[in-house]
C-alpha cells in the first residue's frame, strides 16, 4: 500500500475488493460442490456428471462378501455356541468369491435404469454377438472345446438347456409327420446328474421319455433282446467330468444322440487332455466363474437344425437369456481372458483352492475304515502344461461298514448334510459331499469329518 502525504495510508480501490471477494466465494463454492459433496441428486434422481453412477457404486461397495459358514451357529456375540449341521449338499461355488473380491473394480458393471429395456439386442437378436465371440475366444484359449464348427445357444443356466436339447434331438430323431412313432428313450450312466431324469419326467413330452440307464440298453443289445430299438432313437446324457464322482466319461451307446455336459470341464476342476468335440455340448457360467445366481449356460451344437430347435425352445420358454445377465457375464469373461496364464489366472487360483481341499480331505479319510473316497490319479493337463493333482468339485463318499447301509444318514449323525447317491441312481451306500463352498464351510466340514474318523478308535471292538 502506498503512503499518502501526511503519513496516512491510502485505501485500495473498491473494484479490487469486490474482485477478491468474488474469487474467494467461487473457490469455496467449487470446493463444496465438487470435493466435499460429489453426489448431489436432483428431484428426479439425476444431476450433472456421474452422480447416479457414483451412488450406485457406493451402494455396491457397501455389500459385504459372504463369509459365514452354512451352519446352525449362533452369532459370535452369543455366550453359547450351538452347532447343528454343516450343509454340504449344494453345488454353490462360493470358493471363487475371494477371487472376484480381488477383482471388484474390473468385474463391476453399472447399468442405468433406462438401459436394455428391449427384449432384443441392438442387432435385433436375443443373444449378444459380442458375448458369443468372447465365449468362443475363452474356449480356444483354454483349449477345452472345439467351437469353430458349432452353433451357440444361450439358456438360463445349463439347467434350462437340458430339456431344450432333449426336445430338439427327439424331434430330429422322428419323422416330421409321424405322431405315432415311439418316443425317444432318454438314458444316462450311473451315477448321473439327477435333473436329467427329473426334467425328462416333469416335462413329459410326447416325443421322449426317461428310459433308465445305459446298462439296460447295453445289455439288451448284447443279448439281442426284442426290446432293443434303433440307437438313433436313444438320447444319452454324458457328464464329463462326472457329477458326482468327477471322472471323465464318453458315450456308452455307440450311435446314440449324446448330450455331453461339460459343466466341470475347466482346468480348476480337471485336467484338460484335449478339446472336447462332441456334436452337442453343455457349459455353464456357474462352475466356470462361480456366478450361479446370474443363470447363464450355453450349448455348442454342430447340427444347424438341432441348434435352431433348441434356440426356438428357449425363445418360446423365456424369450432368451436375460440381457442384464449377458452384459454382466461379458464383463466377467473379459476379466478372465485378460488374466489367463498370469498371476491372477482364475483357473490357477481355483485349482490351488480345490487341490488343497482334496488333499486335506484325503489325508483324514485315508485313516478311516468306515468311509472312503473315489480314486482320482494325477493327470497331464494341456492348459497348465504339466501333471496336475486332482481337484474335484465333489467327494463321492462310500460307507464301508455293513451297518451303514444309508451313507446319507450315517453322515447326518455326524452333523454333515450331504446328497444321497440314490438320487444319482446309485446305491444308498454312496453320498455326495460338496467341496465348492466357502473356506469357512469347508473348515467346519473338516472338523466334522475328523471327529467322525477319530471316533472309530472308540467304536472298535477290544482285541
Amino acid at each position: 500500500m502506498e503512503v499518502a502525504e501526511g503519513g496516512r495510508q491510502s485505501r485500495p480501490p473498491a473494484g479490487a475488493f469486490l474482485l477478491y471477494s468474488s474469487l474467494l466465494i467461487n473457490a469455496l463454492f467449487f470446493a463444496h460442490y465438487f470435493l466435499i459433496s460429489p453426489i448431489r441428486l436432483g428431484d428426479d434422481g439425476g444431476s450433472c456428471g456421474l452422480s447416479w453412477a457414483l451412488k450406485a457404486a457406493r451402494e455396491a461397495e457397501a455389500v459385504p462378501p459372504r463369509t459365514a459358514p452354512a451352519t446352525g451357529r449362533c452369532p459370535a456375540r452369543a455366550p453359547i455356541v450351538i452347532v447343528i449341521v454343516i450343509v454340504m449338499h449344494s453345488g454353490n461355488p462360493m470358493f471363487l468369491e475371494p477371487y472376484w473380491t480381488r477383482h471388484a473394480a474390473a468385474s463391476a458393471v453399472v447399468v442405468s435404469g433406462w438401459h436394455r429395456l428391449s427384449y432384443r439386442t441392438t442387432d435385433g437378436l436375443f443373444q449378444s454377438v459380442e458375448l458369443e465371440n468372447h465365449i468362443r475366444r475363452l474356449h480356444k484359449s483354454v483349449g477345452n472345446a472345439v467351437v469353430d464348427d458349432k452353433h451357440l445357444v444361450f439358456g438360463a443356466g445349463s439347467t434350462q438347456l437340458i430339456n431344450a436339447l432333449v426336445h430338439a434331438l427327439s424331434i430330429s430323431s422322428s419323422p416330421p409327420d409321424d405322431d405315432g412313432s415311439a418316443p425317444a428313450s432318454v438314458v444316462a450312466t450311473v451315477p448321473y446328474y439327477p435333473p436329467y431324469k427329473d426334467q425328462t419326467g416333469m416335462f413329459d413330452g410326447r416325443k421322449y421319455r426317461w428310459d433308465g440307464t445305459t446298462d439296460t440298453w447295453a445289455n439288451a443289445t448284447t443279448h439281442h433282446s426284442s426290446t432293443t430299438k434303433n440307437k438313433t432313437d436313444i438320447i444319452e446324457f454324458v457328464t464329463s467330468p462326472n457329477n458326482p464322482d468327477a471322472l471323465l466319461h464318453r458315450p456308452v451307446l455307440a450311435g446314440s444322440a449324446a448330450i455331453v455336459d461339460h459343466a466341470y470341464y475347466w482346468p480348476h476342476f480337471t485336467h484338460i487332455p484335449a478339446p472336447a468335440d462332441e456334436n452337442v455340448m453343455l457349459f455353464t457360467m456357474t462352475k466356470l466363474s462361480g456366478h450361479a445366481g446370474s443363470r447363464l449356460g450355453w450349448a455348442l451344437i454342430r447340427d444347424e437344425k438341432v441348434a435352431k430347435r433348441a434356440y426356438e425352445y428357449v425363445q418360446s420358454n423365456t424369450m432368451g437369456a436375460s440381457r442384464d445377465t449377458q452384459l454382466r457375464m461379458l464383463g466377467i469373461i473379459k476379466v478372465m481372458l485378460a488374466n489367463l496364464h498370469g498371476e491372477d489366472d482364475i483357473f490357477a487360483f481355483g485349482h490351488d483352492v480345490m487341490r488343497s481341499r482334496w488333499r486335506r480331505l484325503n489325508a483324514v479319510v485315508s485313516r478311516s475304515r468306515r468311509i472312503s473316497l473315489q480314486k482320482i490319479p494325477p493327470q497331464y493337463c494341456k492348459y497348465f502344461k504339466r501333471i496336475r493333482e486332482p481337484s474335484p468339485a465333489y467327494a463321492w463318499v462310500k460307507c464301508e461298514r455293513e451297518e451303514d447301509e444309508d451313507c446319507y444318514e450315517a453322515l447326518l449323525k455326524a452333523n454333515i448334510v450331504t446328497r444321497s447317491g440314490v438320487g444319482n441312481g446309485a446305491s444308498s451306500r454312496y453320498t455326495r459331499v460338496s467341496l465348492l463352498k466357502s473356506d469357512d464351510d469347508f473348515d467346519v466340514l473338516m472338523e466334522r469329518v475328523t471327529d467322525l474318523v477319530n471316533a472309530e478308535r472308540y467304536d472298535a471292538p477290544d482285541d
